[in-house]
């Protein structure tokens, strides 16, 4: 059975967003055209390395002498958005691998995200000729002009960035009560 394919071609909207507290958020990703709705949720790392795979992408993009005129350096301002997560959030599937390519054909960056599943998760020492890809149940596909990636970008940084702050001396996150800084020699550390 051939899987679900949630396209987004391109989206109206293609944002990354949170709920809850800083410390215990669950980070989504979510499309829409239309009154279409699609949301997947995913890890703060996966949000991290998407958007600064997007962003090299584009920089690469950027260099060739035929594109440098259809990428932004920036996310242009008409293109950021700000506003919350649409409702209802209903996630369709957790987020396990991405891929992401530039298709020139059409000048659009495609996003590729399919579902977590145990089969994928490779052991460690596993030889490669033993790793088996799983047919996925579904796809999320998300094309978009280079402008809104560098929009997707913009936001999912800031997403990432309201979370809770970094320690200076350990990098570790800081809990509104604080956190034993290992380079402190356990002196607790507040927010600075």
């Amino acid at each position: 059975m051939p899987p679900v394919v949630h396209r987004f071609d391109p989206p109206d909207r293609f944002v990354v967003g949170t709920v809850g507290e800083p410390g215990s958020r669950a980070f989504f990703l979510q499309a829409r055209s239309g009154a279409r709705l699609v949301t997947v949720g995913l890890e703060k790392q996966q949000v991290i390395a998407l958007a600064e795979r997007v962003d090299e992408l584009l920089d690469e993009v950027m260099e060739t002498e035929q594109h440098s005129d259809l990428v932004p350096a920036i996310a242009p301002v008409d293109l950021r958005d700000d506003a919350p997560l649409e409702q209802p959030i209903e996630e369709e599937f957790r987020a396990g691998t991405m891929t992401l390519s530039w298709d020139p054909s059409d000048d659009r960056v495609v996003v590729e995200v399919f579902p977590f599943t145990e089969e994928a998760v490779i052991s460690p020492g596993q030889p490669e000729e033993e790793i088996e890809e799983p047919e996925p149940e579904e796809i999320f596909l998300v094309r978009m002009p280079a402008g809104t990636a560098r929009a997707f970008v913009h936001r999912a940084l800031a997403v990432v960035e309201a979370g809770r702050p970094s320690c200076p001396f350990c990098a570790q996150p800081i809990d509104p009560d604080g956190h034993l800084c290992v380079r402190a020699n356990g002196f607790r550390r507040r927010d600075p």
